[in-house]
């Protein structure tokens, strides 16, 4: 089994399918969550409260950062072999548009840009979260802010004030939206379900999941940014540096 994964072409388009399902499930359900924001930041808190440094939470972090690096380091391996294979083809597919779409074309370049997403994410939450709890520490300095480690509405409103982690965070969530589309129906294609039937219906699905994970996710960033002030992320309970004592 372990030399289908790794040597087989066809063994490693079911690992990139497998992981990139996982990975999408895992969107979808960041993107849910995210949304509870719009409606109830004391809720939000709770659900980041909940996903904290608790041992399944960590857990499913672990497992979670497995998941990306295996897809990713077989989106690499996948792509040098269509290279030496078939030239600069790249995830060669059985039933194709008509026109090959800019994404299918451009699928390295847009991995590469969710990468990098995902770092600044990591950086701006993931840092500031869940790791000063495994650190041992119950508050963080956001943007000249003390805010508790599990206020993730706060930090959201202080991240998202500034417009340039707006606009990189949109950039983001756009490179998202071309990967989805052509990743979501190429994954059931590269197990073989997809057929000149099939392959309409799922590229209709790919473009619906890929739509409501950018406008998910974007709206919440926007929101952020629109309500964000002095005010509000004061009554999130976020004080600022100068305020308090033990930082003079």
């Amino acid at each position: 089994m372990g030399c289908f994964l790794t040597n087989s072409s066809v063994g490693k388009k079911v690992v990139m399918s497998v992981s990139g399902c996982f990975l999408v499930l895992f969107i979808l359900f960041h993107m849910a969550m995210n949304l509870t924001m719009l409606f109830s930041p004391e809720g939000y808190d709770m659900v980041c409260e909940f996903l904290g440094a608790n041992w399944y939470a960590l857990v499913g972090t672990v497992i979670l950062a497995v998941g990306v690096l295996v897809h990713f380091v077989y989106a690499f391996i996948l792509t040098i072999d269509n290279y030496r294979a078939r030239g600069k083809q790249r995830y060669a597919v059985t039933v194709q548009e008509k026109g090959v779409s800019w994404a299918s074309k451009n699928m390295l370049v847009l991995g590469i840009i969710v990468i990098l997403g995902l770092g600044l994410h990591l950086v701006h939450f993931w840092s500031e979260m869940q790791l000063q709890e495994i650190l041992g520490k119950t508050t963080t300095t956001v943007g000249g802010y003390e805010v508790h480690a599990t206020s993730g509405a706060a930090i959201m409103m202080i991240t998202f004030s500034k417009w340039y982690n707006v606009v990189l965070y949109l950039v983001w969530f756009a490179a998202l939206w071309f990967h989805l589309t052509h990743g979501v129906w190429s994954m059931f294609q590269s197990v073989g379900a997809a057929n000149d039937t099939w392959y309409p219906r799922l590229k209709l699905t790919s473009n619906v999941i890929a739509t409501l994970v950018f406008l998910g996710f974007a709206a919440v960033v926007i929101f952020c940014y629109i309500q964000a002030n002095e005010t509000t992320i004061a009554e999130l309970g976020a004080t600022q540096i100068e305020d308090v004592k033990v930082f003079e």
